[in-house]
């Protein structure tokens, strides 16, 4: 499969049937509605795609919320779903005024639209600086930690050359490769990616780096103050360094590394991927050498990453416009309810193993509007996982 293609996935597309819902592209959320919307998020068990399912499925993040202690005791939840209080939200929302952050809802005008395309955009993003940096063409600029001096002296000319292009770089504020681009576009603006909270920034030491961003910059996370990032959130964190961007840029990556999944990520996202070469021998380059036999476009200038993106910049993404046109239906779809042998088939068909949602739907029988709720139910009691290519399996 070639690395580089041009996926566009609408607003609304979601496979579950949209609702007349808060998700309406271009109109802001009422103090009300954020607060709901952030309650929800911050509910146990709730990701961005379970998030998405149950607006589309009730109209509003109120609604969801009221259906959830329901929806997890079907799913045979341990004990009672826990939904997060009403004054724990006030309290996020009031910490991130006084911290100069500004929660962005999906469908709000400054939401970033590449973003909004990915299949788990997160419904809200704390964003701090410039916000309107949020909805510039950015290209990603990723690498090695222990990146060599070479690495850094090319990501620092790449990146300052593309943000003379007029590309906004996105990275994700790590030692090396990372710290050289934002360093190297200040200028023209730059988009730190946190993998924690806001007061929580990683590396320590960038602390001062992320300041000096932030005049014509942003940092960006989906995570709340007080959110200290472990091994798990950087991959979280990669899925929307790609998300952001109109391409990828690998300068140093060794052959297991984070670059590398930022890269695979970039791929399933619809982004363009491209890689620096560099030595044979040299144990920083075997990842970049791999993304380039898999067909990523090789760089050695910006002059290649400014030709391959100009077409994209000149594409109109008609589905999307149109569907922006139109808005969601106004009327809401029926709710189908499961009955108990439904779900009992369902979830007997389950197990540790992954499946498809597709085969699923084959072996139970059962329409894709049933087999869809059991597997929200079961996701809201946290029994469910999800797997890469859309395969699930139950925990």
């Amino acid at each position: 499969m070639p690395l580089n293609r041009a996926i566009v996935v609408t607003l609304f597309d979601w496979g579950v049937g949209v609702a007349a819902s808060e998700f309406t592209a271009g109109v802001r959320l009422t103090g009300e509605q954020r607060l709901d919307w952030l309650r929800l998020i911050r509910s146990e068990n709730i990701g961005p795609r379970t998030f998405r399912t149950l607006i589309n499925r009730y109209g509003s993040a109120r609604a969801a919320l009221d259906a959830l202690p329901e929806l997890a005791r079907r799913g045979g939840a341990l004990k009672p779903a826990r939904v997060c209080p009403r004054e724990q939200a006030e309290r996020e929302l009031e910490a991130s005024r006084r911290f100069g952050i500004i929660l962005i809802a999906l469908g709000e005008p400054d939401y970033p639209e590449r973003l909004r395309m990915i299949d788990d955009t997160p419904p809200l993003v704390g964003v701090r600086g410039k916000i309107s940096v949020m909805t510039s063409n950015m290209v990603a600029l990723v690498g090695s930690r222990n990146a060599s001096a070479a690495g850094v002296k090319f990501a620092e000319r790449i990146a300052h050359e593309l943000s003379d292009a007029g590309f906004v770089i996105a990275s994700g504020l790590a030692r090396g490769i990372d710290a050289a681009a934002h360093r190297a576009s200040l200028a023209g603006g730059t988009v730190a990616v946190l993998a924690g909270g806001h007061d929580h920034i990683y590396p320590a030491e960038h602390a001062p780096l992320l300041e000096s961003i932030l005049p014509a910059g942003a940092a960006v996370t989906e995570m709340p103050l007080g959110w200290e990032p472990r091994a798990h959130d950087f991959p979280r964190r990669n899925r929307l360094i790609s998300g952001l961007a109109l391409g990828v840029v690998i300068v140093e990556a060794a052959r297991r590394s984070g670059s590398l999944i930022t890269a695979r990520m970039a791929l399933e996202q619809g982004r363009e991927v491209f890689a620096v070469p560099g030595s044979p021998l040299d144990p920083r380059a075997e990842g970049t050498n791999g993304l380039l036999k898999q067909g990523a476009t090789l760089v050695t200038e910006a002059a290649d990453v400014v030709n391959v993106l100009q077409p994209i910049l000149g594409q109109r993404f008609e589905q999307l416009a149109q569907e922006s046109e139109d808005g969601p239906d106004d009327v809401a779809l029926p709710v189908s309810e499961p009955a108990t042998s439904d779900r009992a088939r369902i979830v007997g068909l389950l197990g540790p193993t992954p499946v498809s949602i597709d085969d699923l739907v084959r072996l139970s029988n059962s329409s894709p509007a049933i087999v869809r709720t059991v597997l929200l139910e079961l996701d809201i009691a946290g029994r469910l996982e999800r797997h890469g290519g859309g395969l699930i399996s139950l925990v």
